[in-house]
């Protein structure tokens, strides 16, 4: 079991991007929290991502960085299709583990994933940067207290342009999990459910290749969610698509909540309430890094006060509607969407 202390330290498996650029601010930017290895598959990858990122230690070999206890916690930004194994050793390894989403490329391997933690006693977590926005946060919240009545129908725009230092895998890499519908979608069902408080039915979609996409990957995707209580949430998805801004829009009996600019990793965004002929903008409490907030309840979690935003299960989840969209798009069908809650999970059921 990791060490209780007041500092903890990170393990970063993965030399990646959205480590460098979001996660070692995020982590640093906190008292109680600091870097001390970081693991990537080529030595000199490693060595040189640890000088520029004043990073003590570089790794290469999972068992050697495992074996680290100076590491408490490791967090998991390599490609998709790695996340599963790596997670499991960690958790084996007694260490606390945030892993980027998709959790894994198969629902078998990530309710392994978070069920391996559970039996070690440690925290899992799933890095969906969205529910953490002060924006999504504020909608939920306005949803619960009723102010648009029942939810009816829901939109999310999430369609994208890909920059080109993050394409490679992502539109040419099907065995690492890549594709619009694995990387943009499970980030709208995390986000829906956040909003609505409800879980994904059934989905139907359809999905195309617009430039970027390679052999088999869609770039591009449009479908709709049915959700338990009867919302119908349309999304389009897509890495190729470059003039114009992201949205959430939420449609109840009594008022409508429209935000804009808010399916992105920066702490920005409107939110308005339209109601009885007349449109507002919404009040938003201070805007805080995406990632802090991420880092701060994760650490909070791992010291015995509450649990992750995004939990294990939630990662499960996400996933189950990416599948099924996935599933959808090929078949032209409309497509249950089946998973396990972490009670289920934790019996192996």
């Amino acid at each position: 079991m990791p060490r209780t202390q007041t500092c903890l330290n990170w393990g970063l498996i993965g030399a990646s991007n959205i480590a460098k650029t979001r996660m070692i601010p995020a982590i640093r930017s906190l008292p109680d929290s600091t870097i001390t290895a970081v693991l990537s598959s080529n030595a000199e990858r490693a060595k040189s991502y640890a000088a520029e990122n004043s990073i003590p230690k570089a790794y290469h070999k999972l068992d050697d960085f495992l074996q680290d206890p100076e590491i408490d916690l490791v967090y998991i930004s390599t490609t998709n299709e790695l996340h599963a194994a790596q997670a499991i050793a960690a958790a084996r390894a007694g260490k606390h583990i945030l892993s980027d989403k998709p959790l894994a490329l198969t629902l078998a391997d990530a309710e392994a994933m978070v069920r391996t933690a559970k039996e070690k006693g440690l925290v899992f977590g799933t890095n969906h940067h969205l529910r953490n926005a002060v924006t999504h946060r504020t909608i939920r919240r306005l949803i619960k207290e009723g102010v648009i009545g029942k939810p009816l129908a829901a939109r999310v725009f999430h369609a994208v342009y890909l920059p080109p230092h993050l394409q490679g895998w992502r539109v040419n890499r099907p065995e690492a999990g890549g594709g619009v519908i694995l990387d943009i979608t499970v980030h709208d069902a995390d986000t829906l459910h956040f909003l609505l408080d409800d879980d994904v039915q059934d989905v139907v979609a359809r999905s195309a290749q617009q430039g970027l996409g390679q052999g088999d990957l869609a770039d591009a995707v449009m479908g709709v969610m049915y959700f338990r209580n009867g919302t119908l949430a349309m999304f389009h998805d897509a890495f190729t698509i470059k003039h114009t801004q992201t949205g959430v829009e939420v449609h109840g009996t009594e008022g409508s909540l429209i935000a804009k600019n808010v399916m992105t990793q920066d702490p920005v965004g409107e939110v308005f309430l339209s109601r009885d002929g007349a449109i507002s903008e919404v009040a938003l409490g201070e805007p805080e890094d995406l990632y802090v907030h991420i880092v701060r309840h994760f650490h909070e979690a791992v010291q015995g006060r509450g649990q992750p935003f995004a939990t294990g299960e939630d990662g499960v989840r996400s996933l189950a509607v990416g599948l099924a969209v996935q599933e959808s798009a090929k078949t032209g069908q409309r497509v249950p969407v089946r998973y396990q809650t972490e009670e289920q999970i934790a019996d192996g059921k």
